[in-house]
């Protein structure tokens, strides 16, 4: 008999569930070519679910339920609560696209949000291996039918099916390496696993072997190289407010997923996995950058852009465990869930100002199509700058201070492996600093291509600015962020 603890551990995920069945039944029903009574019941399903994520987070308490395969801790809360209010965000920017090109003649871009939203949580609440898996295989098929949501649109199935193909192949090298470790230690629980790793009775080969498809798998869901192959692909393929989707909230997941598999199951295997995130993240920051400076379409180029960007993220998770030593682990995971957090913000508002310039018929993706727009619209071209300036990492930005906050973390190392890692960084940074300062140069000094007004609804609007806002503010006020996900990370790590 399951016990009302539980329960307890999952209400969110059980509303969050219900009231995406519950829509998917009641959207038959709607008319309106915009959906609007179907747009309205999903923002509000995710306020709700936010407003009870952020009560738990700040409850502070670690339930575990269902026979230990879920956990409701701070560090999952968090991400949970900042997924939901990414996916709202995302929905008010693209719902206009969206309907402009058709894909809002079912309500199924809202339904399948909801439900890739609830394959999130079950990722970040997992502390079981299969129930990580079950999460992540949630996520990423409401994600295929989203990238194909324009059936009409040959540049968009071609870049759902290299999705489909490459999400099944590297959904096979996690549940393979997962089977490893199974075999190895006797348990999918992930205490359990941590358990039998730390007591040194395992062979090391196999769980190294289990260990090297794992980190395979999650390389792929967080796009480093060379598992990147499918990032630009899809970013420029799918619809943007698609692309916006599987750009913005699931990299959260995708954070919370690392956590859990790395940290809380094999911390003991930490001097294997920290060599091999030491090449992804190498190899993430040269391909990404060098990359990026060729590019002209905007959302490819925001694709390679986030290749890099998730590298830095590895690059914070290098730094935990030094020589054996665990007393860095906080401030180095902590490190790299504010870059996270960070660079979602930063990426909405980015995605955001895109979907605003599209109109029907037109695709504003060029970088060129970005010409002259502070002539047009002062505030979304100062939207756009302040973005572009975070991802660089210019201060007194919150994109700088997520980069100070990683590097920081693998000077405090002291090693000289690590301290040349953040000077390598520092480098790939500033020829990253070229492509995100040439798209300010375009709307800035650039001449228009275009006088057609820019006109949008008051919520994106206001959501908009409110978004660019933030992203300067908590630039200028970083520490409450910062304390946020430094006391979550020694939560999760304490209990």
């Amino acid at each position: 008999m399951i016990d009302k603890l539980s329960w307890i551990s999952v209400y969110p995920e059980v509303v969050l569930a219900v009231m995406a069945c519950a829509i998917t039944l009641l959207d038959l029903g709607v008319k309106s070519p915009k959906r609007t009574a179907t747009y309205v019941m999903t923002l509000l399903t995710l306020g709700v679910v936010a407003a009870m994520q952020y009560f738990y987070a700040v409850g502070d308490n670690t339930l575990y339920g269902f026979g230990n395969m879920v956990v409701s801790d701070p560090m999952g809360n968090w991400l949970k609560f900042f997924a939901a209010i990414a996916m709202m965000v995302t929905l008010v920017y693209g719902r206009s696209y969206a309907a402009e090109r058709g894909m809002l003649r079912g309500g199924e871009m809202f339904t399948l949000s909801l439900f890739s939203l609830l394959g999130m949580f079950v990722m970040i609440s997992g502390n079981n291996f299969l129930v990580i898996y079950l999460g992540l295989e949630l996520l990423t098929l409401s994600s295929y039918a989203l990238v194909a949501l324009r059936r009409d649109d040959g540049n968009a199935t071609e870049a759902s099916m290299k999705y489909f193909v490459l999400g099944a192949m590297a959904s096979g090298f996690l549940l393979y390496g997962i089977s490893m470790l199974y075999g190895a230690t006797g348990s999918l629980d992930i205490g359990a696993v941590f358990q039998a790793v730390n007591s040194g009775q395992v062979k090391h080969q196999v769980l190294v072997f289990g260990l090297v498809f794992i980190v395979a798998g999650l390389g792929f869901k967080l796009g480093v190289v060379p598992f990147h192959m499918w990032i630009p692909d899809v970013y420029q393929g799918a619809p943007t407010s698609v692309t916006l989707l599987i750009g913005g909230a699931p990299k959260l997941a995708a954070f919370g997923m690392l956590i859990r598999l790395l940290v809380e199951g094999l911390l003991p295997l930490a001097i294997d996995w920290q060599q091999m995130l030491t090449v992804l993240s190498v190899a993430s920051l040269l391909v990404g950058n060098l990359a990026a400076i060729m590019q002209t379409n905007m959302k490819r180029m925001l694709a390679f852009s986030t290749i890099s960007q998730m590298g830095f993220v590895l690059l914070g998770l290098l730094a935990g465990v030094v020589n054996g030593n665990t007393l860095s682990v906080a401030n180095a995971y902590s490190s790299s869930m504010f870059y996270v957090l960070t660079y979602v913000l930063t990426t909405l508002a980015s995605f955001g100002v895109i979907l605003l310039l599209s109109r029907d018929g037109f695709e504003s993706e060029e970088i060129s199509d970005f010409a002259g727009l502070n002539e047009r619209s002062p505030l979304y071209a100062g939207v756009m700058a302040i973005c572009m300036f975070s991802l660089a990492g210019v201060p007194p930005l919150v994109g700088f201070y997520a980069k100070l906050s990683v590097l920081q973390a693998l000077i405090a190392s002291g090693q000289t492996v690590y301290i040349a890692l953040a000077l390598f960084a520092v480098m790939m940074s500033l020829i990253g600093a070229f492509y995100y300062l040439r798209v300010v140069k375009v709307m800035y000094f650039d001449k228009s291509v275009s006088t057609a007004p820019i006109s949008a609804a008051m919520d994106v609007r206001a959501v908009l600015s409110v978004n660019g806002a933030l992203v300067l503010v908590l630039g200028l006020l970083p520490g409450g962020l910062m304390a946020l996900c430094a006391h979550a990370v020694v939560k999760m790590l304490t209990t």
